[in-house]
């Protein structure tokens, strides 16, 4: 097993634990908006942990553009769909 092996198997496990993290705080915390952080942020370092792992194993400067873009790209999705989700919560909060 090479040092670059080994540093994959790291991230990525570094990575699943950020993901399973961000699961237990979307069902441990009280309320959507503490439940919305802790997923989106252990989501997106797990992400970020996972791809970092894996730009050793890939083949060439595309490939490893490709997987920074997809990471990139899962961020502004998440950005903006929280963004989305906050605004409804808070318009039914202030109709209430």
């Amino acid at each position: 097993m090479t040092a670059a092996d080994i540093f994959t198997v790291a991230c990525v496990v570094a990575g699943g634990f950020f993901f399973l993290a961000g699961s237990v705080g979307l069902l441990r915390f009280p309320d959507a908006l503490t439940r919305l952080h802790a997923l989106t942020k252990a989501d997106n370092l797990g992400l970020g942990l996972i791809v970092l792992g894996l730009l050793p194993q890939v083949d060439g400067v595309f490939a490893a553009l490709k997987l920074v873009a997809v990471w990139l790209i899962a961020q502004l999705a998440s950005a903006s769909v929280t963004q989305l989700v906050v605004s409804v919560i808070r318009r039914d909060e202030d109709a209430a």
